[in-house]
């Protein structure tokens, strides 16, 4: 009965100290503000743009105009947290993909600050934008 306890015991301690053990690896710091490196930043945002432009009813294509903050957290890919400026352009949706197309000015201009989660595996270049929110700047 002793030898029994004893081993419910132990077993008991591997668990928990299993446990902690899975949970300090799942339990990354969250998101951390960190700088991306130049491929991540213009793929992600690159990636961002496309599908803000698919999304969005507005005649005239947006580009990102400045990246104002970054937000990084390691998951089972990477999670980026940016917030971007972005500018609407002259270039028609149904014109044109081209993303250097010069901004709008004076009555047509429009900015937005957008808040974007993005989810990516850039290691195959793989992307998903999992949130967005966007308003007048």
């Amino acid at each position: 009965m002793e030898a029994r306890g004893r081993r419910n015991h132990l077993l008991l301690l591997v668990t928990l100290g299993l446990a902690a053990k899975l949970g300090h690896f799942q339990g990354w710091e969250g998101f951390q503000e960190r700088p991306m490196s130049k491929n991540n930043m213009n793929g992600t945002l690159n990636f961002f743009i496309q599908a803000y432009n698919n999304m969005s009813n507005d005649t005239y294509l947006f580009r990102v105009q400045k990246l104002i903050q970054t937000q990084m957290q390691l998951t089972t890919g990477v999670e980026y947290l940016v917030t971007v400026k972005i500018a609407r352009t002259k270039c028609k949706r149904n014109e044109t993909k081209d993303a250097s197309c010069p901004l709008q000015s004076k009555k047509l201009r429009k900015t937005l600050i957008c808040k974007s989660l993005i989810y990516t595996v850039p290691w195959i270049n793989y992307y998903q934008l999992w949130n967005n929110s966007c308003l007048d700047d």
